[in-house]
């Protein structure tokens, strides 16, 4: 399913769903993680925190479980001594790329349009209802 220019209508019994994915994407280290994985095919915890810099191992384990627990990341545990667990995006996972690249993507080519905007607004007269 490729990105179109089309809106799409969302309907209020979708709205929790956008928030509750927004939610997601927008929290701290979540984008990261996601990044690093689409890099190798899977990676083990070590390798993953070494990948995202500034990620402590509680913060690690627990974004890893909340990606987990939304389909978006696969968990993999193999019976060795010691044990090895490995990381990978699930198919759902990897259809997250693309629109989360494309929004990057925007972020990148608009940033300083929005931070020149910003400026401009605080310095603007206040206008009063």
């Amino acid at each position: 399913m490729g990105v179109t220019n089309k809106l799409v209508r969302i309907e209020p019994s979708q709205c929790a769903a956008v928030d509750q994915l927004v939610a997601l994407l927008g929290e701290k280290w979540t984008l990261l993680l996601l990044g690093a994985l689409t890099k190798e095919p899977t990676l083990r915890y070590n390798d993953l925190q070494r990948a995202v810099h500034g990620i402590s191992q509680r913060m690690l384990s627990l974004k890893l479980k909340k990606l987990e627990e939304n389909g978006l990341v696969k968990r993999t545990i193999f019976p060795t001594v010691p044990p090895r667990v490995d990381y990978e995006l699930t198919s759902l996972g990897r259809t997250l790329i693309a629109p989360v690249r494309a929004l990057l993507c925007w972020v990148v080519d608009n940033r300083d349009a929005m931070a020149e905007n910003r400026l401009a607004f605080t310095k603007a007269p206040k206008k009063t209802a």
